[in-house]
């Protein structure tokens, strides 16, 4: 009686978690927050509660409460590299809206953090080199460091390293290399549409028509029903100044959809949208 009370209260507290993870990847990110915070009332000290609040105030742009959240999380369960991953970009999103160097630091140690209690999480590894590449060496800022991340990331995956060193030359503005590194990665057919969309980024920021072109074709093969094929679509048209009504359409449809912080954002969006009109 007692392992099926047990069980039962387990099953019990898994169910809001279950919910509101369906609310967040749905993108009704203020559903998920109802569920949890009726949750966290009765569980107060459940980890995993406080990260996906954390998740959802961080997709809101809600970065105070995604810190609070993010701290706690980490609190409860010190050893997840995953909460200290996130950790760090809630304290990198805060410090870039307070213009914070105290917090600045604060993204770095817990970027490190996840890498130290997962050494094989390149995600995590990504956050820190990326850190590394863009913050002033005054925060911690080092190119070298960086570069050890890349060396790391793809002693792990060599396809990641690749993604990784195309980042870093392209955020050190080296674009010639970069576009070498990005139209090799193409070249190799990946399975993952995250390495077509970083591409699509990168050539759309070059407007290079012609390899923005071959990134979006690529995922497609991949995964045809990503929002994202839609939105560098319209990017691709707008630049091409071909058909302005289709472009519309796409970017408009692009935008009725939840926004995501890891896809173009839905101000980016309305500022192409601007270009057709202009």
């Amino acid at each position: 009686m007692i392992i099926a009370s047990l069980l039962f209260a387990v099953f019990l507290a898994e169910q809001p978690i279950q919910t509101a993870q369906a609310q967040f990847d749905s993108g009704n990110y203020k559903a998920a927050l109802n569920t949890l915070s009726a949750a966290v009332e009765k569980s107060p000290n459940e980890a995993p509660l406080h990260f996906l609040l954390a998740r959802c105030h961080y997709e809101l742009r809600e970065y105070d409460q995604a810190v609070n959240h993010s701290e706690l999380a980490v609190k409860l369960d010190p050893e997840n590299a995953e909460y200290n991953r996130w950790l760090g970009r809630a304290y990198g999103a805060k410090a870039e809206q307070s213009h914070s160097f105290f917090l600045a630091r604060k993204v770095k140690q817990a970027f490190e953090a996840a890498v130290r209690l997962a050494p094989g999480n390149i995600a995590a590894r990504r956050d820190l080199m990326q850190y590394c590449i863009e913050a002033p060496w005054i925060v911690g800022g080092d190119k070298s460091k960086a570069r050890e991340q890349i060396k790391a990331i793809a002693a792990i995956d060599p396809l990641e390293g690749q993604l990784a060193r195309a980042a870093f030359l392209a955020t050190d503005k080296e674009w010639r290399a970069a576009e070498a590194e990005y139209l090799s990665i193409l070249d190799q057919h990946p399975k993952n549409i995250e390495a077509y969309m970083e591409a699509a980024e990168f050539f759309a920021g070059r407007k290079d028509t012609k390899n923005l072109e071959r990134a979006i074709d690529g995922g497609t093969r991949v995964n045809s029903k990503d929002p994202r094929l839609s939105y560098y679509r319209a990017v691709d048209l707008i630049l091409k100044q071909t058909e302005p009504r289709t472009a519309e359409q796409l970017l408009r449809a692009y935008l009725t959809l939840p926004e995501k912080s890891d896809y173009p954002s839905h101000h980016s969006a309305s500022e192409w949208l601007d270009k057709i009109r202009n």
